[in-house]
């Protein structure tokens, strides 16, 4: 059981708060200090002064002590993402014009990498005709070969301003390390921790301070639990807008690139008041299989989707396999629509995101 202590506490309250807690604890509890200013004190109970206290109750009694600023205790080891934590229908997370959560189901939609700015020009308007609200493309990539394209770096991220100048959508492009985050920030309207990010917490500190939201991708490997761990860094730094993305976990079949958990949607939405979105172009890896994974992912409740399109996905720089074309986007959305129709909800648009409040 960890006790998180009120980091405006005086530093005559934070001893008698500490003090209470050792004597609580049979002198079992420790300070183990958080991370930075304004983390306050961690203070870990080893054991209860009574046996036969349940964490339940021990955690009951903790909270009423002066000072306490919330218990986490095994079964809910997270305070900020926590669903008891936000909004009885969850929480609702504006980038510009998309529009993710309580309801809104909005489209993240590009390339794997930015190209160029015609290129990326021409196919924005077509992804913004289609339904999507958000561009996505990377400028900074990583790559599994040091050798493969690295991305354009800061032209790309001036490429996404142009693009999102012209057709009103907000930009979401990838930080890869915390020497990026503020060059990255000044052109992103979203930041996106990718999947092998997901535990690089010295990352996650420098985005969830940044004052931007946040895009965090499951890592390939992790469970649930660690994702969530993952997104407390985030909110625990200062962010307070949070989008979770699944997008398939590494595993033994090689049909597919990887194993698209849609699963984890309704599980986290049993945890944490933060919107899920999915994406089933790196979830998938092949482009044939995104459209009906779209359409299982918007039945499964999914907040929004990340999808990769490309002008003329056999010439794309990276990820060429399962990026779709224009054409075929646009008939994905009409599907993925209809289903998310059938089950009550609606796809936001750029058109139609100043009536969402």
């Amino acid at each position: 059981m960890i006790v998180l202590i009120e980091s405006t506490l005086t530093a005559i309250e934070r001893d008698q708060a500490l003090a209470k807690l050792r004597d609580w604890s049979g002198n079992n509890a420790y300070s183990i200090g958080g991370y930075g200013p304004g983390w306050g004190d961690c203070v870990e109970l080893n054991e209860t002064p009574e046996a036969a206290l349940s964490e339940s109750e021990a955690s009951s009694e903790v909270d009423l002590i002066k000072g306490v600023a919330a218990v986490l205790t095994s079964e809910q080891p997270v305070r900020h993402v926590a669903l008891e934590h936000g909004p009885a229908a969850g929480s609702r997370i504006k980038v510009g014009p998309a529009v993710f959560g309580a309801g809104a189901v909005s489209v993240i939609a590009g390339p794997c990498s930015v190209e160029s700015l015609d290129g990326l020009l021409a196919l924005a308007h077509s992804l913004r005709e289609s339904g999507a609200t958000a561009l996505r493309g990377g400028a900074f990539k990583p790559r599994t070969s040091p050798y493969s394209f690295q991305g354009l770096g800061l032209p790309g991220l001036e490429i996404l301003a142009t693009v999102r100048t012209e057709t009103g959508m907000s930009v979401v492009t990838e930080v890869m390390d915390t020497r990026q985050v503020e060059l990255v920030s000044e052109y992103a309207d979203m930041l996106q921790i990718g999947s092998r990010n997901m535990m690089n917490y010295a990352l996650l500190r420098e985005a969830g301070a940044a004052g931007k939201p946040v895009l965090l991708k499951r890592g390939m490997s992790a469970t649930l639990s660690e994702f969530l761990f993952a997104a407390e860094y985030l909110a625990h730094a200062g962010c307070s807008d949070i989008v979770l993305c699944e997008r398939g976990l590494r595993h033994f079949d090689p049909t597919v690139r990887n194993l698209l958990d849609l699963a984890a949607i309704p599980a986290l939405k049993q945890r944490t008041h933060l919107p899920v979105v999915v994406d089933p172009s790196h979830g998938t890896g092949d482009a044939s299989l995104v459209p009906p994974m779209l359409a299982a992912a918007a039945a499964a409740g999914a907040d929004g989707f990340m999808v990769e399109v490309h002008p003329f996905p056999a010439s794309s720089v990276s990820d060429s396999k399962q990026a779709l074309s224009p054409q075929e986007f646009c008939t994905a959305m009409d599907t993925t629509r209809a289903v998310l129709n059938a089950v009550g909800r609606s796809l936001n648009t750029v058109q139609a995101a100043t009536h969402i409040i």
